[in-house]
């Protein structure tokens, strides 16, 4: 591992300065560099800081409006940083509750007939909003949360006919939800609520032309208290090979 790490630093001595310049969201405090071999620090941050401009904004826009919409490739932060601050108004008691839906769609392939009963069916769908409420939570205290009904997640068919009141609602993977069921959605909110729509429309699990957050988020940029933030490739967080791998997916 040693003789690895001398080699690549080596490597990198010998590259153009601009072929070794880290994605800037990760020129940050910590210094961490995602190709390095080095154990990231993993530490638990209470509050959420953006680590970019496009981040910034969404956050401000999520205090500031009860609807947000925000669009962008993955690795954006999006529905990291709508569930933080899902987490953050419930701690604060400016809402009673957390409410977390998003489709029940495939991703290319079928899964079958999974065993155990309607919650277990779904479970996997649902897994990376219950991933992120744990890493803001810690499991113990999302199981009691979830136990008493302060946080419901729920896929999108569960959501038709409620009227959402006090409430923090995120709409994940909106991609996959057409018109009809993002309207039917966003008319879900109620009084002291706040909404959050996140997606990427280049993204969507269904056929062509069967997605309707483009058309909505289109729509919404017309409605002065709703604020759609689009975010690009030089918004992502995770590896920066991601966001060289979208520039030719």
């Amino acid at each position: 591992m040693a003789k690895r790490s001398a080699r690549r630093r080596e490597r990198d001595l010998q590259l153009p300065e601009s072929a070794t310049i880290i994605h800037p969201l990760f020129s940050n405090r910590s210094g961490y560099d995602p190709r390095s071999d080095e154990p990231r620090d993993r530490r638990y941050v209470k509050n959420v800081r953006a680590m970019g401009p496009t981040q910034q904004r969404l956050m401000d826009a999520i205090d500031a409006h009860s609807v947000v919409a925000a669009l962008g490739p993955a690795g954006t932060g999006k529905t990291y940083l709508a569930i933080a601050k899902a987490v953050e108004a419930l701690d604060e008691n400016r809402v009673s509750r957390i409410v977390l839906t998003r489709p029940a769609v495939e991703a290319g392939e079928s899964l079958g007939f999974l065993p155990g009963d309607l919650q277990d069916k779904l479970a996997p769908y649902l897994r990376p909003l219950y991933d992120a409420l744990t890493e803001r939570l810690g499991t113990k205290r999302l199981k009691a949360l979830l136990a008493e009904g302060a946080i419901e997640v729920a896929p999108v068919a569960y959501m038709r006919g409620r009227t959402l009141n006090d409430s923090f609602v995120v709409i994940d993977e909106a991609q996959n939800c057409t018109y009809g069921q993002l309207k039917m959605l966003l008319t879900r909110l109620g009084w002291r609520s706040t909404m959050v729509l996140t997606g990427d429309p280049d993204q969507t699990d269904l056929l062509s032309g069967l997605s309707g957050l483009a058309d909505i988020a289109n729509r919404l940029d017309h409605v002065p208290e709703v604020v759609v933030v689009r975010m690009g490739e030089s918004d992502i967080v995770r590896h920066p090979l991601v966001a060289s791998m979208l520039t030719v997916l």
